[in-house]
C-alpha cells in the first residue's frame, strides 16, 4: 500500500511538472507572438486607411492626427474608437472613422469609412469580419469590388430612403441569397454618415473639442426579416 501511495504521489508530481512547463511554454509563446500580431493588425489598418481617403485630400500627417472617439451607437462601437482627421493647407478636408456593423450574418463587421468635408463617402473597407467564405465575404475588397459602390455617396445621393440593398427596394447591389451581410454594411455606413453630420464641427475643428457630446441613438429599422437566417446559408 505504501509503495502504491508513493507511486501515485510520484505520478502526480510528474504530471504537475509537465503541466507547469506546458503552461509556461504557452504563456511565453503568447507573449512572443502577441506584439507581432498587434503590429501586423496595425500595419493592415494603415494600408486600408490609405485606400479610403485619397492622398490628394491631405498634406498633414494623417496617421499622426488620430483622435479617440467615445463609444457611440451611431458608430456601432461599444468601446472608444479612432478617427483620423485630414487637412490640406491647414483646412479640414475630411476624415477616416472606425465603425462597426453589429448585425452581420456571422457577427460584427469592423469598417474604416472615409468621409470628405461635404459629407460624401470617399471609401469604405472591411478590417475584420467572420462572414461565410464564398457567401458573405464578398464585402472584403480582397474578394470583390462590391465595397467600392459606396464611393461618392452621401445621405442625399442616393436619397436616404434608398440606402438599402436592391432586394429591399434600395440602391445598393447585393448578391442573391447573400443579402444579410451587405444589409448590415449599408446600414452601418449610413449611420456613420449621420454621425459625421451631427458631429462635423467638433470632428473637423482645428482645436478639437475635448469630448464629443452624446446624442440619443436614432431608431433603426432592421431590414432583416426575423427568423430567416439559418446557419451556413444566407437568405434574401
Amino acid at each position: 500500500m505504501k509503495g502504491a501511495g508513493r507511486n501515485a504521489l510520484r505520478t502526480g508530481v510528474v504530471l504537475l511538472v509537465f503541466a507547469s512547463v506546458g503552461t509556461a511554454i504557452l504563456a511565453a509563446s503568447f507573449n512572443a507572438t502577441q506584439s507581432s500580431i498587434e503590429y501586423n493588425e496595425q500595419q493592415a489598418k494603415r494600408a486600408l486607411i490609405g485606400q479610403v481617403l485619397p492622398t490628394t485630400m491631405y498634406d498633414n500627417d494623417l496617421l499622426g492626427s488620430a483622435r479617440q472617439l467615445p463609444a457611440d451607437e451611431m458608430l456601432g462601437t461599444r468601446t472608444p474608437s479612432s478617427a483620423w482627421i485630414a487637412r490640406r493647407q491647414g483646412r479640414a478636408t475630411g476624415l477616416v472613422v472606425e465603425a462597426i456593423a453589429s448585425d452581420g450574418y456571422s457577427g460584427e463587421i469592423a469598417l474604416l469609412i472615409g468621409i470628405n468635408a461635404e459629407g460624401e463617402v470617399t471609401g469604405v473597407r472591411v478590417t475584420t469580419h467572420k462572414e461565410t467564405p464564398g457567401l458573405g465575404d464578398y464585402i472584403d475588397i480582397a474578394k470583390s469590388l462590391w465595397i467600392t459602390q459606396f464611393n461618392g455617396k452621401s445621405l442625399s445621393q442616393p436619397p436616404e430612403s434608398a440606402w438599402k440593398v436592391r432586394q429591399d427596394g434600395g440602391y445598393f447591389n447585393a448578391r442573391a441569397g447573400a443579402t444579410i451581410t451587405p444589409r448590415a454594411v449599408v446600414k452601418a455606413v449610413r449611420s456613420a454618415l449621420h454621425y459625421f453630420v451631427r458631429h462635423k464641427a467638433a470632428l473637423l475643428a482645428l482645436n478639437p473639442l475635448p469630448k464629443l457630446a452624446k446624442f440619443p441613438a436614432r431608431e433603426e429599422k432592421s431590414w432583416q426579416t426575423p427568423g430567416l437566417a439559418c446557419r451556413g446559408t444566407e437568405i434574401a
